[in-house]
């Protein structure tokens, strides 16, 4: 079966594998699709994906025998490659036969780089996946502004027609109808700007899958209030277990240490052995066994040197350690007040000035059908309402983007929010 399914990749071209191709226009894309399609196809994970591999086969070669040498000699020659009746030949075979202990401390060693590696490439894809959710949120909130400018284009439109309607019947000024139309082209402008907002959000998410910028994209999802966050504590002790950065770090420690007793073992030398055959002008063989092995003399050279140099390494991991700790402690205690702060702006915005701006506008709208209110009074009351919604889009999705940046501070990958009341349709 395996060997089906590489003959499989194997057939199709490596530009068709490594790049997704771009959607039709209109197609749908989920934010947990869109995850999927970042953790797969992001160029970014291509290539830490490649050193991993690297770091693998770097395994192999830490714990590879020295190939053996084949050498030939051939004494009293009567000219450059012309061997005389008198000439003796010699065959020889030579191998390195290294420590078994230095051999296993070199495994560990380099299992050590390959497992820090792993941790880093997982560490990577958590970034990508928070990094894609947040594009795909700004998509959202772009995509809101816009809906909330198209409905403001209608309203302000409208006021337009009904300010010129009472200026031919005498009941509004000139001035009236101007500032309403001043109002309309505002609202146009800044249509226009949320369109290149839109674009702008769209190639940035595209770049994290690994598309064209220009390929399009039709988000499913919707800007949903996060749900409740768990208390600072739990948050904490997951960060603890499960932060990569963390993991790579007590491999690296645990490399570094094998690396030390690697390093102590200068004493315990490798075997050179050498068998040769010597054929002599008679014809008769013989046969010469050579053993040879380095001879640590100048001991005080390797304590100074790489034996030296392990300690201080393990050391110097030994205080990163510490350090990436009490940063992962601030990190997650810094989301954390983020997310909770942008919840509660939410909350506010949502509960408080929203409906305030909706009741004002309503009533200002309605005040001014009935000749009781200015044009100037119901202007600024749909410029607080605007102003108001597109606070609470932004809110929302500074909202996600602060959980997402809260689980990438744990060590968890973005969840997809739970569908609720408070959405961009």
């Amino acid at each position: 079966m395996y060997l089906v399914l590489a003959a499989l990749l194997a057939a199709v071209p490596p530009q068709a594998r490594a790049t997704p191709p771009d959607t039709a226009p209109g197609a749908p894309l989920s934010r947990s699709e869109a995850v999927a399609l970042a953790l797969d196809h992001n160029p970014q994970l291509s290539a830490a994906r490649e050193q991993v591999a690297e770091a693998r086969a770097g395994v192999v070669q830490a714990v590879a025998i020295p190939d053996p040498t084949l050498g030939a000699t051939l004494d009293e020659e009567s000219g450059v490659f012309a061997p005389g009746a008198e000439a003796t030949r010699a065959l020889a075979l030579g191998l390195t036969i290294p420590s078994p202990s230095r051999l296993v401390l070199r495994g560990r060693v380099a299992r050590g780089d390959l497992h820090a590696t792993q941790f880093g490439y997982t560490a990577l894809r958590q970034q990508i996946a928070a990094q894609t959710v947040q594009s795909y949120d700004a998509l959202l909130v772009a995509r809101r502004h816009a809906r909330d400018l198209d409905s403001a284009r209608v309203v302000a439109q409208d006021f337009v027609r009904r300010t010129r309607a009472r200026y031919q019947a005498g009941t509004a000024a000139k001035l009236d109808v101007v500032k309403a139309t001043v109002d309309a082209s505002q609202v146009e402008n800044d249509r226009i700007a949320a369109e290149r907002d839109i674009a702008n959000a769209r190639a940035d998410l595209n770049r994290l899958l690994g598309r064209t910028p220009g390929a399009a994209v039709e988000p499913t999802d919707t800007l949903a209030v996060p749900p409740p966050l768990p208390g600072l504590a739990e948050l904490g002790e997951r960060a603890r277990a499960a932060r990569p950065e963390l993991a790579a770090m007590r491999a690296e420690r645990a490399g570094a240490h094998s690396a030390t007793s690697l390093a102590r073992q200068y004493w315990v030398p490798d075997l050179d052995l050498a068998l040769t055959r010597t054929t002599g002008p008679d014809g008769a063989p013989t046969y010469t066994t050579d053993f040879g092995i380095g001879l640590p003399l100048f001991f005080w050279q390797h304590e100074r040197g790489e034996v030296a140099a392990a300690k201080h390494r393990e050391a110097e991991l030994s205080a990163q350690s510490a350090d990436l700790a009490a940063q992962v402690e601030q990190e997650v205690r810094s989301a954390y007040a983020d997310a909770e702060t942008a919840m509660r702006q939410v909350a506010f915005l949502r509960d408080e000035l929203l409906p305030e701006a909706q009741d004002a506008y309503r009533i200002a709208s309605t005040s001014y059908s009935l000749g009781g209110s200015s044009a100037l009074e119901v202007l600024d009351a749909k410029r607080v309402l605007l102003d108001a919604q597109s606070q609470y889009a932004d809110a929302l999705g500074a909202a996600n983007d602060a959980v997402a940046r809260l689980e990438l501070a744990v060590g968890a990958s973005p969840s997809t929010p739970a569908a609720g009341t408070d959405h961009d349709e």
